[in-house]
Formats: structure tokens, sequence, C-alpha cells
């Protein structure tokens, strides 16, 4: 990825971060997705007193962008204000996986700019796809 569409989306995801409603865990996240077209769509955590009904930043990002009709994104990157990088959750995974647009990058970074690129492979690999839907169909 060019370092200057990871700059623009690591600010814009920075610049949501504190839109994120986190009373329960004090645990702030903003997402960037990067769509197909260039576009670039952000999220945050939003946490509810029912813990299932808390939703993630980067599941945010990517229906915002799902709902603007953008079904294939290229890149993710994620903002936390802790020491160390924050992986996506098992959900995230998957929702990524459901949207990407092929092998693309997450880019996991902290406030300070400490970063750990992985792709999403390699963070879900044998994940759950059409594929497995069909294959299970045939049975």
């Amino acid at each position: 990825m060019k370092e200057e569409i990871k700059n623009k989306m690591f600010k814009k995801a920075l610049a949501v971060q504190k839109n994120a409603y986190v009373p329960y865990s004090d645990f702030p996240l903003g997402a960037a997705v990067l769509t197909a077209d260039g576009s670039i769509y952000t999220g945050v955590n939003i946490e509810n007193a029912s813990f299932g009904l808390t939703n993630c930043a980067e599941r945010s990002a990517i229906f915002s962008a799902v709902s603007q009709g953008k079904r294939k994104i290229e890149a993710l990157l994620i903002v936390s204000s802790t020491e160390e990088p924050v992986t996506p959750c098992g959900a995230c995974r998957q929702v990524i996986k459901e949207f990407a647009a092929g092998d693309i990058e997450v880019i996991m970074m902290t406030k300070k700019g400490k970063e750990l690129t992985m792709t999403s492979k390699e963070l879900l690999p044998g994940a759950f796809s059409e594929q497995a839907m069909e294959k299970n169909n045939e049975l």
C-alpha cells in the first residue's frame, strides 16, 4: 500500500476514534476501510449494556461502506490507544473475509504509530466462505 493512502486512513481512523461509545470497557478503537474505488469509510466501536449487541470499529467501518453500496474492501486500518497494536476479533475477521477484495492488508496501529500489518488470510486461515457453503449444499 502506498504510504500516502495509509497515512490518510490512519488520520481518518484516529479522528473518529474519539467518537467511540465505550462506557463499559473504556477501550476506544477507530477504523478505516479503503474500497475498490479509493473511498475511505470509518467506524468506531459502539458498546451496549447487553454486550452481545456491541459492534466493533472494524465492522462499523465495513458496514458503513456496504451501506453506501461498496461491496469490496481493499484494506483495513485499526487505531488503538494501547501500547501494542490490537488485532481484530474473530467476528470481525470473518466479516473482513466476506467483503475483502482478495487477500487484503489489515494494518493495526497505535496512536503513537506502532504498526503491525497482516493479510486477511493470515488473520483467518481456513475462513468460512461461499465455497464452503456450496460444498455443504452438495452433501
